[in-house]
């Protein structure tokens, strides 16, 4: 990452415009071209510096429900329940952990019904506990990289 880079990524994190040129925008807050902004910040997704640039939603807020959950996976089924878990539309993340809960996913649904359905269905097509851990209060890091 160069000194632009990290411009990009500090300017990305807060009043992304709402508007038909939302990139235009930005590129001119940072004295860039559209084009350059849009080419910068898909190479820093392509090389993996960024997982993912989008909105995050308050799921709660809008009626739906979010949950962090954890599987205790024997390593010799790992791809497997992988690829079980990510089957499932609702699953949004799936981190594998040095831990005794050695994967860790995030659920989003429509509601909390939705959710336990969700849970219980990984249950059954993995044979494996899955671990809510809902969250208790949510708290918000904002990341500046210095340039």
């Amino acid at each position: 990452m160069d000194t632009i880079d990290r411009l990009i990524i500090n300017q990305l994190q807060s009043d992304f415009p709402i508007c038909e040129t939302p990139y235009q925008v930005v590129a001119e807050r940072l004295g860039l071209t559209e084009a350059c902004l849009i080419e910068r910040l898909q190479a820093l997704l392509d090389n993996g510096t960024l997982t993912r640039f989008g909105p995050l939603y308050h799921a709660e807020r809008m009626g739906g429900a979010l949950t962090l959950a954890a599987v205790k996976v024997p390593t010799e089924r790992f791809a497997e329940v992988t690829a079980l878990i990510n089957a499932f539309p609702e699953v949004a993340h799936n981190y594998a952990r040095s831990h005794e809960l050695n994967m860790w996913f995030v659920i989003a649904t429509e509601s909390l019904e939705q959710q336990q359905k969700t849970i219980t269905a990984i249950e059954q097509q993995t044979g494996l506990s899955v671990y809510n851990m809902p969250k208790l209060n949510e708290y918000f890091v904002g990341l500046k990289l210095e340039a």
